[in-house]
């Protein structure tokens, strides 16, 4: 697979097939991954990679405790809420996701059935949790380096026939992560993967999302053409 066929090609997978993904694999997509640049060559990062039983607990301890009204504590800034273009954009992907779902915009039981499968992980049957050091934290480097390395690894995982989706609704419960996952106290949770073989059969996995033009985003400077 070529390069732009990875790029052009990927997606965001939300839908997977139940099977496994060999460890071998996994390792392999990571090495792949870690090649990511980071500032000053500190790579940050580190990687945990959950699958079976402690999987199924993080999404139902996940879910309970999110159903339950329990404040979400993901460990990184969120910001303000989304306005303007940026709203625009995150309503834009939803409208496609939902169009392709069959998603009427008042049938609330199917938009919550939606959202639980966020904070499932989509029900893959990987998820990988990004994590870096805490003696970092403060630093946007750090964050930075972890989203180089994120999109490294989709790619990656892309080009060996699997697909993935980075998320943060799988860590909205950091105490049922850490717990079941066994992240170190050394460690903050940056974001989460789902990984796994796509379910080709799954509407919204057709889908790809609108991007803005290279005119909208790139200013060129000091060029005669």
């Amino acid at each position: 697979m070529q390069f732009d066929d990875v790029i052009l090609g990927r997606r965001s997978i939300r839908g997977y097939k139940p099977e496994p993904v060999p460890r071998a694999l996994i390792k392999e997509i990571i090495n792949l991954a870690m090649r990511a640049p980071s500032s000053m060559n500190t790579q940050p990062w580190n990687f945990y990679i959950i699958t079976g039983e402690p999987l199924a607990r993080i999404r139902a301890g996940n879910t309970e405790r999110t159903l339950a009204g329990v404040p979400q504590s993901r460990e990184f800034r969120t910001g303000q809420a989304f306005a303007g273009a940026h709203r625009d954009r995150q309503v834009g992907v939803a409208k496609q996701l939902f169009s392709a779902m069959g998603i009427e915009r008042d049938d609330k039981d199917a938009r919550q059935d939606w959202v639980l499968r966020g904070f499932r992980q989509f029900d893959a049957p990987v998820c990988v949790i990004i994590t870096y050091d805490r003696v970092l934290d403060g630093s946007d480097d750090t964050p930075f380096d972890c989203g180089a390395v994120a999109t490294a690894l989709v790619n990656a995982a892309w080009s060996r026939g699997l697909g993935a989706v980075i998320n943060s609704q799988g860590i909205m419960q950091s105490p049922v992560v850490r717990e079941h996952a066994g992240i170190a106290d050394d460690q903050i949770i940056m974001k989460s993967i789902a990984l796994g073989w796509p379910d080709e059969s799954f509407p919204a996995n057709a889908v790809y999302s609108e991007r803005k033009s290279v005119d909208e985003a790139a200013n060129f400077v000091g060029f005669d053409d």
